[in-house]
């Protein structure tokens, strides 16, 4: 089966470069790497995409699901696709039925381009909803629902954020588009930000059923000491959501999962983490980490908060990663 990825990356001399441009609608071979050459039509993608978004309950019902993937910074398209393939290699072995796309804005791939990654950032994100979201979580029938979801990782939740703000601010044409299940792990924006009322997030929360944020207090690459990074707020995948966020908003503390994770006498990491962490281990362990996956999988079929296996209340009294996940 294909992959899909929606690139805003520029194009010079037949590849991508590290400059916002036109959106390109790809169907990627397995195993290929991306390539300017396999984009297609937007109509053909969106009906590819839908195709296989849509899938039968055991009741005979009709229900479709897409789940956006939006990067971080310094990632190279290889690190881009492999990536994805985590992300959807794991939810498929869970038995999720529905479409993983992935949204390629233009990060380079220095360790040193965080502020010129976060610029390309804000002017690649409104595409994020007009090429994509708003097209797809518009694409409804009377006998079956589109579920639109959307994972941030690292700076991918700044894209989002940006996204969403710049869609209200332009008027978009479909007004009412909206996603069900809004997902940040390891979110670069300031945790602050996410209060009930801040202007920086309020088009975040009127356009989502419900925002899970997955943090960690052993991320490094979200230390306010990083030397790419300073001068920023304490961010929400480090410090987790405000206490004043709203109702529809969950944190999920990954602090001691990550601290038994890599333990060198736990043996968690040889049954959660059998494919390694490609990346700043501390800042994305989540791709192809089974516990996560089997949590987000869960968030994404729509099960309540508060009955999701992999979750507990830990000694600090928060909604914590269990330790010992199944």
């Amino acid at each position: 089966m294909s992959d899909y990825v929606m690139s805003v990356r520029a194009v010079a001399g037949g590849a991508f470069v590290a400059d916002v441009g036109p959106t390109s609608f790809l169907q990627v071979p397995p195993g290929q790497p991306l390539s300017p050459s396999q984009a297609i039509s937007a109509a053909a993608w969106y009906k590819a995409v839908r195709a296989d978004a849509v899938w039968t309950n055991s009741t005979g019902e009709s229900r479709g699901d897409i789940l956006f993937v939006v990067h971080g910074y310094n990632n190279s398209e290889d690190e881009v696709m492999e990536r994805h393939q985590r992300i959807k290699d794991g939810l498929v072995n869970l038995g999720f039925k529905g479409a993983v796309v992935s949204f390629d804005w233009p990060s380079d791939d220095k360790a040193l381009a965080y502020l010129p990654d976060r610029h390309r950032a804000k002017q690649a994100a409104f595409k994020l909803v007009s090429d994509g979201i708003a097209y797809l979580s518009g694409q409804q029938t009377p006998t079956c629902t589109i579920n639109v979801h959307v994972l941030g990782h690292s700076t991918g939740a700044y894209v989002i954020r940006e996204a969403f703000d710049d869609a209200d601010d332009s008027a978009m044409p479909n007004a009412a588009w909206n996603v069900s299940q809004l997902v940040f792990a390891a979110g670069d924006v300031s945790a602050d930000s996410m209060s009930a009322g801040n202007s920086s997030c309020e088009s975040l929360y009127r356009h989502c059923v419900r925002l899970t944020n997955y943090s960690s207090r052993h991320d490094q690459a979200l230390d306010l000491s990083n030397v790419k990074r300073v001068g920023t707020a304490p961010r929400v995948g480090r410090i987790g959501l405000p206490g004043d966020a709203p109702q529809k908003a969950v944190n999920v503390d990954c602090t001691d999962y990550y601290d038994e994770l890599v333990s060198p006498s736990s043996t968690t990491y040889a049954r959660d983490q059998p494919g390694g962490i490609v990346g700043y281990q501390s800042h994305s362990w989540y791709f192809g980490n089974r516990a996560f996956t089997t949590d987000l999988f869960a968030v994404l079929i729509g099960t309540d908060r508060t009955v999701i296996p992999t979750r507990e209340i830990n000694a600090a009294g928060v909604l914590a990663l269990k330790v010992h996940a199944p």
